[in-house]
């Protein structure tokens, strides 16, 4: 597989402050590669050295094994598509679409045939003659893209591009970009600070914080095997647990906490047996109720405190006897346990192999609205 984009040692520095600090990465023609990260952890800084408008500090960017450090902004075959999306409101949706291939001195049939194609495949054909100002949130992101894409950049580039939109025509232009994204075949690099959105669409992403990656995965294993507490905090729910590390004379590992709780590791994560520790169990792992089997499990008493409908999502906000930490547990959607009310008493465990433990992080882990 040919790599459309390569980026080695990649570092900018504003003064003293290191924005991007030493990041390398690869993106294989034709993949959905996403940059996700809290605000400020330097993600569009790095998407703007590669689409030309930052010059790095130091490193290199290949585009199709060309270096093109010193190549114009305007000359890079690469597209941008902003947060605000940038359409012009005096032209029509045909002129707008239309514009990149006039500059690059493109006129007559072939301008026609190639915008006409790009609406076909954006899902928009016949909107040519469409002002913006009358298209819906969800069709100005889709010419947004067709304008981009009709100029077959090797690698577009997509600066939270749906971050304006309302939650609803977020949920579902998710799953549009991505189809658009295969049918095209087009090389996506899509930064966002929304997990859902990097995990729904994307090949591979690589989490940032701080400057650099924490972990560079595909969906389901940065969601399953988290490298860093960074990662499992950002990625999806999950539950944490503050424990110190013990070891049996069998050798099996425990995680215990400071109201007396102990609980079986399933690995000791290349933990030592000092220090502060951070579980992490997510609330889909938890099992209510668990039946006593011959598969180890962890359990403990909890206090219901709430349950939080939200249809498909819904979960149970419990407290753990001699304890004030608060802790979520997904409701399976077989009505198994529709009996359940607040302030029940109720079991909760989950499987060892379930939680997984990193030494304590000072860091903050910022939470995006």
């Amino acid at each position: 597989m040919q790599i459309a984009l390569s980026v080695k040692n990649l570092t900018k520095k504003f003064g003293d402050f290191t924005a991007v600090n030493n990041i390398s990465f690869e993106v294989e023609d034709g993949k959905f590669f996403s940059i996700l990260g809290p605000s400020g952890c330097g993600k569009t800084t790095l998407l703007r050295m590669i689409a030309g408008f930052h010059k790095p500090t130091s490193g290199i960017i290949e585009i199709r094994e060309k270096n093109v450090l010193e190549v114009e902004p305007n000359k890079r075959p690469v597209n941008l598509v902003f947060q605000n999306l940038a359409l012009f409101p005096m032209m029509n949706v045909f002129e707008n679409i239309a514009f990149g291939l006039r500059r690059r001195g493109e006129k007559g049939p072939e301008v026609d045939k190639k915008v006409n194609v790009m609406l076909e495949r954006v899902g928009l054909p016949g909107y040519g003659k469409k002002q913006i100002n009358q298209l819906s949130g969800g069709q100005k992101q889709r010419i947004a893209i067709a304008r981009a894409l009709v100029l077959d950049p090797t690698v577009l580039l997509l600066d939270e591009p749906l971050g304006a939109l309302d939650a609803k025509l977020r949920e579902h232009m998710k799953v549009e970009l991505k189809k658009l994204q295969v049918e095209v075949g087009t090389t996506f690099v899509y930064i966002t600070h929304d997990q859902s959105e990097a995990m729904v669409m994307s090949d591979y992403v690589a989490v940032m914080n701080s400057g650099h990656f924490e972990q560079l995965d595909t969906p389901q294993n940065l969601y399953s095997n988290p490298a860093s507490s960074f990662v499992a905090q950002f990625v999806g729910n999950n539950n944490k647990f503050i424990v110190g590390l013990k070891k049996d004379e069998s050798g099996n590992f425990y995680a215990t906490t400071p109201e007396g709780g102990q609980f079986l590791l399933s690995e000791p994560f290349d933990l030592q047996d000092q220090g502060t520790f951070e579980m992490y169990v997510r609330p889909e792992a938890m099992i209510i109720n668990p039946s006593q089997g011959n598969k180890a499990i962890n359990e403990l008493n909890a206090d219901v405190k709430a349950i939080l409908f939200d249809g498909g999502n819904s979960r149970l906000l419990v407290v753990p006897e001699n304890s004030k930490q608060e802790l979520i547990v997904a409701l399976p959607q077989n009505h198994q346990f529709d009996y359940i009310k607040a302030k029940d008493k109720i079991r909760v465990g989950w499987y060892p192999e379930s939680a997984v433990c990193f030494k304590k992080s000072e860091e903050k882990i910022y939470e995006e609205l």
